[in-house]
């Protein structure tokens, strides 16, 4: 194991020790329902609880609606089970025009390279910015819980970001202590529509065209 290597798991867990019993604002981008079920789970009682659901990379209007009302329904089902802690959502317009602005020239790029960064980027931006404008505490995403995803990655944006719009990001991995593993626990538990592919059209593509060659 590489000692070097930064462990952003323990520094979301260290930071979260700070808190003393206090429950700060977190606002949460989620990719999906199944991904923010292994997320949301174990930071009810933590935080002051938002999901901002804001996905301008998905394929098209049906998936981005279909997984909407897939987070709803989790969240539904999360309040009903601690209503003490209850969680809430904020869910954006649809518009893939960012998204394919932003990834312009990239689109035959393998999945996991630089335009996913670059689709990471954009989603994450939007995230630090609503969470600056509405006063939240914290904010970070979901994404980290995919064994697909560059957690290093994606915990560089995110400290960027906390500088340019001064708003801490919350480290995090959360694929560590089976976190990827119980969001398939729980997608199964809710009964949620789980996407086999991350969700853009050149992810969908390029799924397509590896299940061609089996």
């Amino acid at each position: 194991m590489n000692q070097n290597k930064p462990q952003y798991h323990k520094e979301m867990e260290k930071i979260i020790e700070g808190f003393g019993g206090k429950r700060p604002k977190l606002l949460l981008h989620s990719c999906c329902a199944p991904c923010s079920s292994g997320v949301l789970v174990p930071l009810q009682e933590v935080f002051e609880l938002t999901v901002y659901y804001y996905n301008p990379n998905l394929s098209e209007w049906e998936e981005y609606n279909k997984r909407a009302r897939e987070q709803k329904k989790l969240i539904d089902a999360l309040n009903g089970e601690k209503p003490d802690f209850p969680i809430g959502i904020i869910e954006e317009v649809y518009e893939p025009e960012q998204f394919y602005e932003r990834v312009r020239g990239l689109e035959d790029c393998p999945e996991g390279g630089e335009r996913c960064f670059l689709c990471y980027g954009l989603r994450l931006e939007k995230t630090a910015r609503k969470a600056k404008e509405e006063g939240y505490d914290f904010f970070t995403t979901t994404l980290t819980i995919s064994p697909l995803k560059n957690a290093e990655k994606i915990n560089t944006i995110g400290k960027r970001l906390e500088e340019k719009y001064k708003v801490a990001f919350l480290p995090s991995d959360f694929k560590k202590k089976e976190g990827y593993k119980r969001s398939i626990e729980l997608s199964r538990k809710y009964e949620l529509y789980r996407q086999n592919f991350c969700g853009c059209v050149y992810s969908k593509a390029e799924g397509l065209s590896k299940e061609d060659k089996v």
